[in-house]
């Protein structure tokens, strides 16, 4: 079993800036390019290596990195930044840090990569962008695998989910394998978007790609299902140990605001579910973060 948290580490944070979602606005990228583009790309793997040597040493085995960890990723290669020869250095050293350790690794891309969306333009713009994750994933010397995931959501259904699963699942086989490979989808905590049970079938099962089943997000879209039922069949879709996501609504917490959105999570957790932990890894998704993940570990 491996609990874990997502990008920023408060402990970390809080003492000296350590912290891997260093970017720009436009306006300084179109002022200061790919000198800037790469120092703080450097400065960003720097400080990610040093958040995986600080869970290793607290015994939390599952992170997510931030998608911020190259700036502007979209605009050039990474050969062509000034400082590639030190990234790798430092992105190898990283990859060999979550090897050794039997940490697991992820990645969760913004909300607007959409592969499913209408316009080609969108999803051109979102495959660019999982590829690059892939390439950060590749450049770390991990595996292809799932394992080591980058994980989406569909994140809309436009004309109709059954055309909108048809666009996602042709755009995901354009995506190169460095990120194909490791690709996995979350469902959704809007009623109307997807449930766990509805991406087994529309995407595992013709696809191979694993779903993430995320416990909150479950309240939204049960379609009748218990949590453990819709839990078990997003469990079947992995060919490696699963990865699941829990939270807890912050207006239910004794210090949550009972005004709060029903989506929003709480500071903390009270308890995952042994059944849960039991056969996937757990994302821990907490405004606490990392104190979050050793509170609970307790």
């Amino acid at each position: 079993m491996a609990l874990g948290y997502p990008c920023m580490n408060r402990t970390l944070r809080e003492g000296t800036p350590v912290r891997c979602n260093r970017s720009m606005q436009k306006r300084t990228w179109e002022r200061e390019g790919l000198p800037y583009a790469s120092e703080l790309a450097l400065q960003n793997f720097r400080d990610l290596e040093q958040i995986l040597a600080w869970n290793v040493e607290h015994g939390i085995s599952f992170y997510r990195c931030t998608s911020e960890l190259v700036p502007w990723h979209s605009q050039y290669t990474l050969e062509e930044l000034p400082d590639f020869a030190a990234i790798e250095s430092v992105a190898k050293a990283c990859g060999d840090l979550i090897e050794d350790n039997e940490m697991r690794f992820s990645f969760h891309p913004s909300h607007w990569v959409k592969l499913g969306s209408q316009s080609q333009e969108t999803v051109e713009r979102g495959l660019t962008d999982l590829n690059n994750h892939g390439r950060w994933l590749d450049l770390m010397g991990l595996d292809r695998t799932p394992y080591y995931g980058i994980n989406i959501h569909i994140g809309a259904k436009y004309d109709g989910k059954d055309d909108t699963a048809v666009r996602f699942r042709t755009a995901i086989d354009r995506l190169s394998p460095a990120a194909r490979d490791r690709l996995t989808v979350e469902n959704d905590d809007t009623e109307s978007l997807w449930s766990a049970p509805e991406l087994v079938e529309a995407v595992a099962k013709p696809t191979g790609v694993p779903v993430v089943f995320d416990y909150h997000h479950h309240t939204f879209t049960d379609r009748g299902y218990t949590y453990r039922e819709a839990f078990d069949m997003a469990a079947d879709t992995w060919s490696v140990r699963p990865a699941a996501h829990y939270s807890e609504p912050k207006r239910l917490h004794e210090d949550g605001d009972p005004n709060a959105s029903p989506q929003a999570h709480a500071e903390t957790v009270r308890s995952v579910p042994e059944w849960l932990t039991a056969r996937a890894d757990v994302m821990i998704e907490a405004g606490g973060k990392e104190r979050a993940v050793l509170d609970i570990a307790e």
